[in-house]
């Protein structure tokens, strides 16, 4: 496979002006990955300040509810809520490696803000974090957090004023200020070395996961499932079980309003709009009209509401070693709540989309079949804006 590609998926699609700091950055990360002193580095700040391994959960009542072994992978109960933290400390030990002392970062539902706001103020380095005014709006306590972490948080207000958005104003900052600064991008997308580096520090995951279900159960899941918006939680987890060929992966991306609305964010579900194409630096699928323009999107969720996917998903889809469906909103508020009442677990609504589509998969399911579900990140920062739309007056 060509360095930096996933077959045809990946690559580096940027600036003359950003070329060199993509170099110094691939040249960093492969040094730092193969050395002993910096992986115990981090492998005791994931231990020890992070809270890894985190648990692998088994649902009593939901697995009764629905007829077979259901699974949550615990990444809601990392320092920080969510399974970001992991490449956040992996990127900012990194940067500081590198010898830089300012890091900027994007951020959608604010969990990747929060985690590299909390990476940096434990190493020491100044933050900025970009965010869509759209999603400062719904995510404010996580807003309040990046802030209280001393982080400089920048409101985004041009475009759709979302995730994308964000990722266009960051990517125009580090251009300014490549010497000094460090971009700690939070998912599995952007120009080599991101989608590796990134698929790299979040592949823990799946190397605890692995352990954990063969240490309760004495063998391999029939399903994992993971929501998709970039795709790192669910590259993080895959990667560990991609030779087993009787493991379903399966990603599940945020269906909006449904497809035939326009108003979703199903780059693959989408026959007329996702396509392959550019975005921040990566040949992968996107959401755009034939004439290559960008479509703005629509999740409840503020992490999945993305206009591209991680080029390895893409690869992935193209070997049929995964597979990607998608859930509305409408189904993920009812696996939000139904988790919420069935085992006192409040998810993410970005993990409510994959618990979603778990519902649905334990309907072809045995008793003794299990499914693991990635919980990419805790509730709290949703609960006004699920309570906004189911009605419920706080």
């Amino acid at each position: 496979m060509k360095k930096g590609y996933f077959d045809k998926y990946g690559g580096v699609y940027v600036s003359e002006t950003l070329m060199p700091a993509v170099q110094e950055l691939e040249k960093a990360f492969n040094k730092c990955k193969n050395d002993k002193k910096f992986n115990n580095e981090l492998n005791n700040l994931l231990k020890n300040y992070a809270g890894r391994p985190t648990p692998l959960s088994f649902c009593e009542r939901l697995s009764k509810k629905l007829g077979c072994k259901i699974y949550l992978k615990r990444e809601d109960l990392a320092h920080t809520g969510a399974h970001k933290i992991n490449n956040a400390l992996g990127q900012a030990l990194l940067a500081k490696y590198m010898g830089k002392k300012r890091i900027i970062a994007e951020t959608g539902a604010g969990q990747h803000g929060v985690a590299a706001a909390t990476a940096a103020a434990k190493l020491g380095l100044e933050c900025e974090i970009y965010m869509g005014t759209i999603d400062i709006e719904r995510q404010k306590p996580n807003v309040f957090r990046m802030k209280l972490l001393s982080a400089k948080v920048n409101p985004v207000s041009s475009g759709g004023r979302t995730l994308k958005d964000a990722i266009n104003e960051a990517l125009r900052d580090w251009t300014a200020n490549v010497k000094t600064t460090y971009y700690l991008l939070g998912s599995v997308l952007g120009p080599h070395p991101y989608p590796e580096m990134v698929a790299h520090f979040q592949s823990i995951i799946g190397k605890e996961t692995r352990k954990q279900i063969l240490a309760a159960e004495g063998k391999l899941p029939n399903a994992i499932i993971a929501c998709v918006g970039g795709g790192s939680n669910a590259i993080g987890i895959f990667r560990a079980f991609l030779k087993d060929k009787d493991v379903d992966l399966i990603g599940v991306e945020a269906g909006g309003l449904g497809i035939e609305s326009g108003k979703h964010a199903a780059r693959f579900a989408d026959q007329k709009l996702g396509r392959l194409g550019i975005l921040h630096g990566t040949m992968t699928y996107v959401l755009q009209d034939k004439f290559g323009q960008i479509y703005n999107t629509h999740s409840i969720s503020a992490g999945l509401d993305y206009s591209a996917v991680g080029p390895e998903h893409s690869h992935l889809r193209d070997l049929k070693r995964a597979a990607y469906t998608f859930a509305t909103d409408k189904e993920c508020l009812e696996a939000f709540k139904l988790l919420s009442e069935e085992e006192g677990i409040i998810p993410a609504l970005e993990s409510a989309h994959a618990v979603a589509y778990a519902l649905k998969l334990a309907k072809k399911m045995n008793k003794e079949d299990i499914i693991v579900i990635n919980l990419s990140g805790r509730g709290d920062k949703d609960i006004f804006e699920a309570a906004r739309h189911l009605g419920v007056k706080v």
